[in-house]
């Protein structure tokens, strides 16, 4: 069957529906990060880089030689994020725009079915009146569609991460088919040193844009992961002042900045005499080896401390915490300063759909369409 992938960042969900067998037949988003990486990953698959406001569906249609099975996409949630402090008053957002973008294009492709991502926020919009809004839409897009939404945690899918996500199915109306949700695949969560401890163990300032495995992988998660790789790319530690090490050493699994004495507590920015009276719970928080990791956000590389080295995560490592496999590499800057343009590779990978997140919604999708029981078949036993 075949994917339309709009708001597709680099590509983290067509990697899960390509895993199930879906072919993309085109991909669209505003990044040019994000293209440089997509393109890299899926060479065959033509990609618009633009607002969608600014694509009308001809142009879609040009690219489209095929009939069109699947539409996916997350459109941006920032209006709609729990960590919006304005997040009742989305209504008025422009952002908000886009979600309406994605609907016209449901309704002019008409496609069988759609997938549609979002933070786990969007519930509580407005007392759950957002959500209900958002599902009537798509009822009564084109001849319509049966919808239904839920929120499903990554680990319950193999995912070495506890993220949750709204995730909408919706169903055309005249297939008389219900939207079906994945059921849990792996009793056992893959954990945080399940994923990473084969990765080349590299301190601050540490690592190579190209690198060799050290050690086998160990487990049938890494087995998994390393699949056809030969070498490790984006595994490059962040430099860190002697300051911020001697914090990090301080820091206990589970414990964040949160927790360190005065002599280790952040300073103001542009007076380091001064401390920061502003503290976030994740703000090098150091994470538990023995469980998955918590939400692997845009902003992780500065969240987040290894469970053993005193640095930040790698971009690799993180790819690795949201399931994407070795041989996915990520183009454009690995960090980026605020002027810059283009999301840096930690960013996109914190944006991503996790892969085996989207695989597993891609085989319930399958299973419903088609009516063959292929659901439940894992890329590796845990």
């Amino acid at each position: 069957m075949n994917v339309v992938d709009l708001f597709s960042g680099c590509g983290g969900l067509a990697l899960g529906f390509k895993w199930a067998g879906f072919q993309t037949l085109l991909a669209s988003d505003v990044d040019e990060n994000c293209e440089k990486t997509y393109t890299y990953n899926f060479p065959d698959v033509p990609f618009i880089k633009n607002d969608l406001r600014d694509i009308s569906t001809n142009e879609l249609k040009k690219h489209l030689l095929k009939t069109v099975d699947v539409v996916v996409g997350g459109p941006p949630c920032q209006g709609f994020s729990l960590a919006n402090k304005n997040r009742n008053k989305a209504k008025s957002d422009p952002r908000n725009e886009l979600f309406y973008e994605f609907v016209r294009v449901v309704t002019d492709l008409q496609p069988k079915a759609f997938v549609m991502e979002n933070v786990r926020g969007l519930l509580s919009m407005q007392k759950g009146q957002v959500i209900k809004l958002m599902q009537k839409e798509f009822e009564n897009a084109g001849i319509g569609y049966q919808v239904d939404y839920q929120v499903l945690t990554a680990s319950d899918y193999g995912v070495p991460q506890n993220r949750q996500r709204v995730i909408m199915i919706g169903i055309r109306k005249d297939l008389n088919k219900q939207p079906v949700f994945p059921k849990k695949t792996y009793k056992k969560p893959v954990t945080v040193w399940d994923a990473i401890s084969d990765l080349p163990q590299i301190n601050a300032s540490e690592g190579t844009e190209k690198m060799t495995y050290k050690t086998k992988a160990s487990n049938a998660y890494q087995e998994f992961i390393r699949k056809q790789s030969t070498l490790v790319y984006n595994h490059i530690a962040m430099r860190h002042t002697q300051r911020l090490i001697s914090r990090f050493q301080v820091i206990k699994a589970g414990e964040s900045l949160a927790h360190v004495s005065q002599e280790h507590a952040a300073v103001k920015r542009g007076n380091p005499k001064e401390k920061s009276k502003i503290v976030f719970s994740q703000n090098n928080q150091r994470l538990h080896a023995d469980k998955p990791a918590p939400t692997i956000a845009a902003s992780f590389q500065s969240n987040f401390i290894h469970p053993f080295l005193h640095r930040n995560f790698t971009a690799r490592e993180g790819a690795r915490l949201q399931s994407f496999p070795d041989t996915f590499i990520f183009q454009g800057m690995r960090t980026k300063m605020s002027w810059e343009k283009g999301l840096s590779q930690y960013q996109q990978i914190g944006n991503a759909v996790p892969p085996l997140l989207g695989y597993a919604i891609a085989k319930s999708l399958q299973e419903t369409l088609t009516g063959i029981d292929i659901s439940n078949k894992k890329l590796f036993e845990n």
